[in-house]
């Protein structure tokens, strides 16, 4: 456990690295930013930012100097610098959890190894893959890049209609090392965050239904009407993927019920995630908390949630209803200090509370 005072080095400056700070600061800790743009989210509340690239050796030196463990916010931080740090300084969740997460083959691979379902894929190096893929598929998949795709970003959806060109949907990519996964008829997307500490300790939150819109996650509401069975499953995938990765945090894991009751995963996040914010409003301890208690080995919090909710990412434009939403009963809002709204960009979100039923 690292004591009251000690500081928390935090890798990536946005929305969520912002409020792994705020939670830092909640239970007595300093945090140190390494992000390369100045004034970002995660600096405004933090004590101190280093001001570089997240692969820049002087500045890795400082971060490891600085801080007694080092956590990030976003799963494409460069592993072999996350494995540098760790040398000097201990990282959580561990380098090899981003080495999984960033390649969307090797993640498949480790899910399937590990016991948990997902729905078919191939991998496809070039037209040529692409095209039998597809036969094997007919005709229906998502194309996606290996590797930096979010948001919706690097992914082609093939539907099966006439006419729809592999070449140029490989082209469309930009021609970069990609996966075909099979199209999924589900009934709805859900999504689990789970935290475990050095001492293999697991704690579950409720799951949530998301809805997304133009790839990006619009909503997440809990609790979500599945069975008992579906909750299980998911929980179990869970624990099994925290296990399988000795991990040490919190994560984000996403989904696919279908209408026969099948569970499949589509894929997870090594981090705090935007399905889980609803926590900050509903839970004595949020998923941003209990990251921090993963990480500085402190005591795993309560996830039991006090109450219903919708949370609601306010996207671009939306910020601008933002005198409305304040004036709602129940209505908790989180901005993140960015200060252009941009489409597609996540500007805060608004968690509303009801009676849990």
């Amino acid at each position: 456990m690292i004591a009251a005072g000690s500081t928390i080095g935090i890798i990536g400056g946005g929305q969520l690295g912002r409020m792994l700070a705020m939670a830092a600061a909640r239970l007595g800790y300093r945090t140190v930013i390494l992000e390369p743009q100045a004034d970002c989210p995660a600096a405004q509340v933090a004590n101190e930012q280093i001001v570089a690239a997240y692969d820049d050796p002087d500045a890795l030196e400082r971060l490891a100097e600085l801080s007694d463990v080092i956590t990030y916010e976003f799963e494409n931080v460069p592993v072999d610098a996350a494995e540098a740090l760790n040398e000097a300084t201990p990282v959580f969740p561990p380098p090899e959890a981003l080495k999984v997460s960033q390649d969307r083959v090797t993640e498949k691979r480790f899910l399937n190894k590990a016991g948990i379902p997902t729905a078919q894929w191939r991998i496809v190096e070039n037209e040529g893959d692409l095209e039998a893929a597809l036969l094997a598929f007919e005709g229906k998949g998502i194309l996606k890049t290996r590797r930096f795709g979010y948001d919706g970003k690097g992914q082609v959806k093939f539907s099966g209609a006439k006419g729809e060109d592999a070449k140029a949907g490989f082209a469309a990519i930009g021609s970069v090392p990609a996966i075909l996964e099979g199209l999924v008829d589900f009934t709805r997307e859900i999504s689990v965050i789970a935290a475990r500490d050095e001492a293999g300790n697991i704690r579950i939150y409720d799951i949530a239904e998301n809805v997304h819109r133009d790839g990006i996650l619009a909503t997440s509401t809990v609790p979500v009407s599945v069975s008992s069975t579906i909750a299980g499953l998911a929980a179990d995938s869970a624990r099994k993927l925290l296990e399988a990765l000795n991990y040490v945090g919190v994560l984000g894991m996403e989904f696919f019920v279908l209408a026969n009751g099948t569970l499949l995963a589509n894929e997870f996040a090594p981090r705090v995630h935007n399905s889980g914010h609803w926590t900050e409003a509903a839970c004595a301890v949020s998923q941003f908390e209990q990251h921090i208690r993963a990480v500085a080995g402190l005591p795993l919090g309560d996830t039991r949630r006090h109450s219903d909710c919708v949370m609601e990412n306010l996207i671009g434009d939306d910020v601008a209803k933002l005198p409305a939403i304040l004036a709602e009963s129940g209505a908790v809002v989180h901005l993140y200090g960015k200060a252009d709204a941009r489409p597609g960009r996540k500007m805060g979100h608004v968690t509303r509370i009801t009676k849990r039923l």
